[in-house]
């Protein structure tokens, strides 16, 4: 099959679902298939370029409104193209809506992986997004030949696609990579911590993270000899370190930065534990903590929909109340007081993963959809 992925943003670009595009591409040329991404050419970008054995085409947007790019070129760069396929990945929205059309004029099956809700963080914020979904949303989702999300609870939960049966694939995570045997001494002495617990968080700094909940929980730890470390950068920076600053944990808290993906894997091999404390429909799933099972990482995570489907509470890790900074201090003591308890849920974590999330399973899902359409 020739198949093309339309996603908005893509590599260099970071985030859940830049990452996801990319695992799925490679792991589909892996399977024989052809494949290439549509995307938005950013700044220091090229056209066209080949992105970890993925040939990527870039189409410049005439702005970037609500970090959605506006890219009315995209139309005529997919009709240029020719495939078998055209999976579409949403949000930010509009360019899946571009792909619903487009595959209508090219009689071609239309794929859309529903990753998350849309929200914007503006007072019109919540009124542009119901005009959207009830104009070019609804033609997009009910344009697509098969919709995709990642966890039941999600999907059901969604205005936008409850309506649509959908096929639920998980994310997946390389679990070469992420493994338990990386080492995180050196990641330990470049920070500075030596022997200190290390509880850790990677992903975007940003306001839907609950990252300010995350921070303010190291003050409940203050009997414990702990350094709360985030991976990650973004424009929340400054506020959670107005938070640092009030609460008086500038010694429990660092910020370490963005980290190469050659590197991510150690710094899971030095963390005792990992939080992922989102609190925003924004977040659907949680890669990141799919790369922290995989490394045998116990996990404390919020328990929102879509993202508490990752685990099975007491078994993979533990669940937090969303927005409760001593819940989450809580949580992250329990397993810090109870190393055998973390190391049994670090162990059933990884197996959950292999036998679940790696990319060889789910890309094979994903293929079996693309056949079911082309047979049908």
């Amino acid at each position: 099959m020739k198949i093309a992925q339309l996603s908005p943003y893509f590599y260099p670009h970071l985030g859940g679902v830049e990452s996801h595009v990319l695992e799925l591409s490679k792991k589909l040329i892996e399977r024989g298939h052809e494949v290439f991404v549509v995307t938005t050419k950013l700044e220091d970008t090229s056209d066209e370029d080949v992105i970890e054995g993925v040939p990527v085409k870039r189409v410049e947007p005439i702005t970037i409104l609500f970090s959605t790019p506006i890219v009315p070129g995209i139309n005529q760069a997919l009709l240029d193209e020719d495939f078998d396929i055209l999976h579409g990945h949403t949000p930010p929205p509009l360019m899946s809506f571009s792909g619903a059309r487009v595959s209508e004029k090219k009689d071609v099956p239309f794929v859309l992986t529903y990753h998350c809700d849309l929200e914007i963080p503006n007072p019109l914020g919540p009124f542009i997004v119901a005009i959207y979904q009830r104009t070019l949303g609804t033609y997009t989702v009910s344009r697509s030949d098969k919709i995709i999300t990642t966890t039941t609870t999600y999907g059901a939960t969604s205005r936008a696609v409850w309506y649509r049966e959908a096929d639920v694939i998980p994310n997946a995570v390389d679990e070469q990579r992420f493994h338990p045997s990386n080492d995180g001494t050196s990641v330990r002495e470049e920070l500075g911590i030596g022997d200190k617990k290390m509880v850790m968080y990677v992903g975007r700094i940003v306001y839907h993270k609950g990252l300010e909940y995350f921070v303010e929980s190291a003050k409940y730890l203050d009997d414990q000899d702990v350094q709360y470390v985030l991976v990650g950068t973004g424009d929340f920076r400054p506020e959670l370190e107005k938070i640092i600053r009030r609460e008086d944990i500038e010694d429990r808290v660092m910020f370490a930065g963005r980290v190469s993906n050659e590197r991510l894997p150690n710094y899971y091999g030095a963390a005792d534990v990992f939080v992922l404390p989102s609190v925003s429909r924004l977040e659907a799933f949680g890669i990141v903590a799919l790369e922290a099972l995989a490394s045998e990482v116990p996990v404390v995570i919020s328990d929102i929909p879509g993202v508490r489907e990752v685990i099975v509470e007491g078994k993979h890790g533990l669940l937090a109340e969303p927005m409760n900074p001593r819940d989450i201090a809580g949580k992250v003591r329990t397993l810090l007081e109870n190393p055998d308890m973390a190391d049994r849920m670090g162990k059933k974590g990884r197996k959950r993963v292999e036998e679940k999330f790696t990319w060889e399973r789910v890309a094979k899902d994903i293929e079996e959809v693309y056949h079911s359409l082309l047979t049908r």
